[in-house]
């Protein structure tokens, strides 16, 4: 029997830590799982030998995890799928041997270890079940953009051990994803009732989550308890779910990492949680159809993928959008999510001022060293002012009297990252305030801040170096950092947060080790205190900055057109 699939080296390594107690049940990875499109064979996912290196502690006595790999949840998206919300798949008969990752979705940066290719719309399971009556709680999680789902960062069985299925899944980024256009306007119009086109990566995320509705009781999860999740172009995936009507009784919670933010944030614009307006789209889509050498949609769908590709992940440059935003966030893709109305229906300060169409509980947060915070910052005194003074405008004397550039580029970078390091506390906290204060919405939100940088590296608490933690995935890292015996703490520690959060929608409490133990109380935020949880290097409430700072940060989100 297939164990691993592609080179699952440090699973194999962390699974022979793992001691099993004898089950009389029939396991879920000796069992064939009917789906709606056909039947399906997982396998027995961890190895069970000797090794306890992992916990550091005593190993789990509870595997069970059984791992579906590569399952079609849809159809083909190549040729006359192109640009169309999922479509059903032609069922099969015969039993599926899940045990592979199905192909990426085409992208420009191939440096994955799978294959390209349209027919790229398939999950993944990791479940601890003993039954299929188990009723485990699920989580739904979206890797970031130009990532496929065959990555070990986001690696299941950590999670799984937790007695929550982890489910990740493929789905279509860049112009494949998200392509506006007159001829797609008209073609949604007719089969939705709305002018939409450009937001065909959501649609899948949308089409996971009903096909986990229909299927994944036969895995011993509980449909009523699913949350979704993602990082970076991941988040604004859950976000856009928070928002979207179209996502209403699919999911009960959500967790956004890197992240929402503020509105009148500047930098919200360059982020991967954003959107572009229909008229922009649709003026990127024209261009990319002419660049193409067609006329038409239809033209288009001749195409090969390979063709397609040329120009898909395109970035806007700084004849359009502006450079001093563009110091913190780079330039963003042409090619995203499209405010049409449908999909997304309104603007992020409607929504957050007049309650999200899912009114959810959610966790969000940042990382230390991203969102224009970097160790690599290297800002002579000279740029540092210039950058400064373009930024904050009649705000620039009070900014420099808080974050001054000091005599060298050493205290310039360190004033730069500090700022951008307060902006994102701050923004984050904001939200959450108006969430609480302003919005209508009932739900707790709690935010965080993570600080801890993965030993064997020079890049800080970089943007995606919680994930591994978070989900439990330190096992199949362990080849790529030398980690720590507190590395292995805080994995657990931060699993837990998560675990707890999917189980009961309140991340101290769940019983996801064996202790259920969490180091500190996360509490939601009050709308009054300016606090967000630390967590990483430590752990309890912080506060966000100085009061000057503070104010200083939002006195220029004051002056912002809210996005």
């Amino acid at each position: 029997m297939v164990q691993v699939a592609h080179s699952m080296r440090a699973i194999l390594l962390y699974a022979a830590s793992i001691i099993v107690l004898p089950v009389t049940e029939a396991q879920l990875y000796d069992s064939v799982i009917q789906t709606s499109y056909g039947p399906v064979q997982g396998y027995k996912y961890f190895d069970n030998t000797t090794l306890s290196t992992y916990f550091n502690s005593t190993p789990p006595t509870n595997n069970n995890v059984a791992a579906f790999l590569g399952i079609p949840y849809a159809a083909s998206t190549g040729y006359q799928n192109r640009w169309k919300a999922p479509q059903p798949r032609e069922p099969w008969n015969s039993t599926l041997q899940a045990d592979t990752f199905g192909p990426a979705c085409p992208q420009s940066a191939r440096d994955y270890p799978n294959d390209y290719s349209e027919d790229c719309l398939s999950l993944n399971i990791w479940t601890n079940a003993v039954s299929k009556d188990a009723g485990l709680p699920v989580l739904v999680w979206n890797q970031g953009s130009d990532e496929s789902s065959n990555k070990t960062w986001w690696y299941g069985g950590g999670m799984a051990l937790k007695d929550v299925i982890l489910v990740t899944f493929n789905r279509r980024d860049d112009a494949f994803g998200y392509l506006a256009h007159p001829e797609l306007n008209a073609e949604g119009l007719a089969s939705t009732g709305h002018n939409t086109s450009g937001n065909y990566g959501i649609l899948d995320h949308l089409e996971v989550l009903k096909w986990v509705q229909s299927n994944i009781g036969e895995f011993g999860g509980d449909k009523e308890k699913v949350t979704v999740a993602g990082q970076s172009f991941g988040s604004a995936q859950a976000y856009h779910a928070v928002n979207s009507p179209l996502f209403k009784g699919y999911f009960r919670g959500a967790i956004a990492q890197s992240g929402i933010r503020y509105p009148y944030d500047t930098l919200v614009a360059g982020l991967a949680t954003s959107y572009i307006n229909m008229s922009t789209a649709i003026s990127f889509g024209l261009n990319y159809t002419a660049t193409h050498n067609v006329s038409s949609i239809a033209e288009l769908r001749t195409l090969s993928m390979d063709q397609l590709i040329v120009g898909s992940s395109d970035r806007v440059d700084n004849s359009t959008y502006s450079w001093v935003t563009a110091l913190s966030t780079g330039y963003p893709l042409k090619f995203k999510p499209v405010l049409d109305g449908y999909v997304i229906p309104s603007s992020y300060i409607y929504e957050l001022l007049n309650g999200p169409a899912n009114d959810v509980p959610v966790i969000t947060g940042n990382t230390r060293d991203e969102s224009g915070a970097s160790t690599m910052t290297n800002y002579t005194v000279a740029q540092y002012e210039s950058y400064t003074s373009a930024k904050y405008g009649n705000l620039t004397s009070r900014y420099e009297s808080l974050y001054p550039a000091g005599g060298n580029s050493t205290s310039a970078s360190a004033s730069w990252n500090s700022a951008a390091r307060d902006t994102s506390l701050v923004s984050s906290w904001a939200f959450a305030r108006d969430w609480v204060t302003k919005s209508p919405a009932k739900s707790p939100f709690y935010t965080y801040y993570w600080d801890h940088a993965p030993p064997g590296q020079s890049q800080g608490a970089f943007h995606q170096s919680e994930i591994m933690y978070v989900l439990n995935s330190l096992y199949a890292n362990a080849d790529q950092y030398p980690y720590t015996s507190y590395d292995y703490y805080l994995g657990e520690v931060m699993s837990n947060y998560w675990a707890n959060f999917v189980k009961t929608l309140d991340p101290n409490g769940g019983n996801s080790s064996s202790a259920g133990a969490v180091p500190a109380q996360w509490m939601p935020n009050d709308g009054e205190k300016e606090t967000v949880m630390q967590v990483g290097d430590g752990f309890g409430a912080m506060e966000i900055a100085d009061e000057e700072k503070v104010d200083l940060l939002m006195d220029y989100f004051a002056q912002q057109t809210p996005f």
